[in-house]
């Protein structure tokens, strides 16, 4: 298609609200905030050391620990800087949250306040930045609690304390060759590029889905010997090849950018995890749930893949904590179900027989 005869973001988000007449246009105009955060990081990215903003650096601009216990990169502050002064003015936010920040971010009281949470990752795979690696920021956009709403008060964490399912909006942007932008609003999923001449997001990609079978599948193997054992069954497996159970060859990928990853699997399919395991029994996962594994969920679902902890879909997930780190695999149907499968097949300590195992009627 040409590219003048592209649809803009602008006029997607319009036909998408004309399937709801009595919509308001807030969710359109919050999106195109985003947009907007999106754009500025893309920039800064794209200057690399031009742009004073690579490293860790000193204390106003990133080199301190984050919630998370990471060193910052500049970047990460700047970006989450972006998000927050591109997103608190127009009036469509109850509050924000984000992986760099303790607590939620409440709205200045000098600006209006509106009917939906935000809450992301405004640099994921920061630590790819200074060797020119693809990374990217995911979000995920919530109806506020009626409460919240209707008094106008300071939002609590129990705010954000929302399964996947109660999205209303997700996407990331990433920032690789070209700045993509990738959006479900419950409607499917929708790859737009960034224009540099016009500064537009156009539709390139207008309708994302994921291939139910593939041969492609990417995990951190250093992490191996801290796998579960369904996990570790699954990976032997492809690693087998033809010669094993499967059938078939399989091909490893891993970038460390969560964001580039989603994006080869919408692109061309495959499966992705980074599954609960015991390298530190007080984490029971390694991504955060509300900033990464839901907005990734609900972009594999409504492209025809899946998400899951590999025990239960992640969308059904119920957070209990802002911060909250879970396992997470997603990609191929096939795949991920396949999984799922395993961990059900799996037999535990606590599912075994109790009279031979570590819990038996002989044990001292």
């Amino acid at each position: 298609m040409p590219l003048s005869k592209r649809q803009t973001l602008t006029q997607y988000l319009i036909d998408q609200r004309r399937r709801f007449p009595g919509a308001s246009g807030e969710l359109n105009a919050l999106i195109l905030d985003v947009s907007i955060a999106c754009k500025a990081i893309a920039r800064a990215v794209a200057f690399g050391e031009l742009g004073e903003v690579m490293g860790d650096g000193a204390a106003k601009l990133g080199g301190e620990v984050n919630v998370q216990g990471e060193v910052q990169k500049k970047l990460d502050v700047v970006s989450n800087e972006m998000f927050i002064a591109t997103a608190e003015w127009s009036g469509h936010l109850a509050g924000m949250a984000s992986e760099e920040m303790d607590a939620p971010y409440q709205i200045p009281k000098a600006y209006p306040r509106g009917k939906y949470l935000l809450v992301f990752d405004p640099l994921d795979g920061s630590s790819n930045i200074d060797v020119n690696v693809s990374v990217g920021s995911i979000f995920s956009i919530l109806r506020a609690p009626q409460d919240v709403i209707d008094s106008g008060r300071d939002v609590v964490e129990a705010d954000f304390m929302q399964p996947g399912t109660r999205q209303v909006a997700a996407g990331y942007a990433l920032y690789g060759p070209v700045t993509m932008l990738v959006l479900t609003v419950g409607n499917g999923v929708v790859g737009f590029t960034l224009d540099p001449n016009l500064g537009e997001f156009k539709v390139t990609h207008p309708h994302i889905t994921v291939p139910a079978d593939t041969h492609e599948f990417a995990i951190n193997s250093s992490n191996s010997r801290f796998w579960e054992a369904p996990v570790k069954r699954y990976v032997d497996e492809c690693l087998a090849g033809k010669t094993g159970p499967r059938g078939k060859d399989f091909n490893t990928r891993w970038i460390a950018s969560m964001v580039a990853e989603a994006h080869r699997i919408l692109m061309r399919g495959g499966v992705f995890l980074y599954p609960r395991d015991t390298k530190d029994p007080k984490k029971p996962g390694r991504l955060r749930l509300l900033y990464e594994a839901n907005p990734i969920g609900f972009i594999m679902e409504q492209a025809g893949g899946r998400a899951s902890t590999g025990r239960v879909p992640m969308l059904e997930v119920q957070p209990t904590e802002l911060h909250q780190r879970i396992g997470l695999v997603f990609g191929s149907r096939n795949e991920v179900e396949r999984i799922e499968r395993y961990h059900r097949e799996t037999v535990t300590p606590d599912s075994a027989s109790p009279l031979f195992t570590e819990r038996s009627l002989f044990r001292d």
